[in-house]
């Protein structure tokens, strides 16, 4: 019986965190999930594409096309070619560097950062391009964080979409619960189920507070995305004294 990939270990990507490392990247993949949520919604709020979504900017993309809505066409592709190049920057930065896992995350952080708050001013200037600009960033960003932070207790995890994802739970369980199934040791633990119903849960919350956030504060609403990123910088800072640092995967 096949086995959805959130499942496998892939051998290229070795990770087999101990308790006191698979906590801290459990946690991280939450923030980070709440952040890809509120990203996606407040960026379709305000610049009406998807920012971390390259399915549903691809479809809008298309509408525009067919609608011959070229006004509407230019954020789209610009939002699916910069989430692919961020995602293509850190992937490739992190294989070039031989920095430390968590010092390249901070890293990678501090530029999703920089890239969250040019996006906050280009959306508060009255610049002609100020929705291209501001969706170019905010992609780039959400980018970044997708190809930096991929893997946590050896299973893949995606914090900006989450289609692949909700799709191995549902089979995950439709595996779990089928009489039939003779290899139940092949399923994921329950420690990994609620990992990935975690990050969806704080996906869902992200997305319901940062499109609460682009009605009520438009033109702040990106910030709160940076606090949140500072505060995880913070708290890496903090070493624990239970544990050695902890070490999530990066490609």
């Amino acid at each position: 019986m096949s086995v959805p990939a959130h499942a496998r270990n892939d051998s290229e990507e070795p990770l087999q965190p101990q308790a006191h490392t698979a906590a801290p990247a459990r946690w991280l993949s939450f923030a980070f999930a709440f952040v890809g949520g509120y990203g996606d919604a407040a960026g379709f709020v305000l610049a009406k594409t998807f920012t971390g979504h390259i399915t549903g900017s691809m479809v809008l993309a298309a509408i525009s096309l067919s609608a011959r809505d070229w006004r509407t066409l230019l954020p789209h592709l610009t939002a699916i070619g910069c989430f692919l190049s961020g995602v293509l920057f850190s992937v490739s930065f992190a294989r070039l560097v031989a920095w430390p896992p968590w010092s390249l995350l901070r890293a990678i952080i501090g530029i999703e950062v920089a890239l969250v708050i040019a996006g906050h001013f280009a959306w508060a200037s009255h610049a002609s391009s100020r929705i291209e600009i501001f969706v170019a960033c905010l992609s780039l960003a959400l980018g970044l964080q997708n190809g930096a932070f991929r893997r946590v207790g050896g299973i893949s995890v995606h914090t900006t979409y989450l289609t692949g994802l909700i799709t191995g739970l549902i089979a995950f369980e439709a595996e779990a619960h089928t009489p039939q199934t003779t290899t139940h040791a092949a399923l994921p633990p329950a420690g990994k189920r609620s990992l990935l119903y975690g990050i969806w849960i704080t996906f869902f919350l992200g997305a319901d507070f940062g499109a609460a956030m682009a009605f009520r504060f438009p033109q702040f609403s990106l910030l709160g995305i940076a606090v949140i990123l500072l505060a995880l910088i913070a708290a890496q800072a903090v070493p624990d004294p239970r544990a050695p640092r902890a070490t999530p995967h990066t490609s």
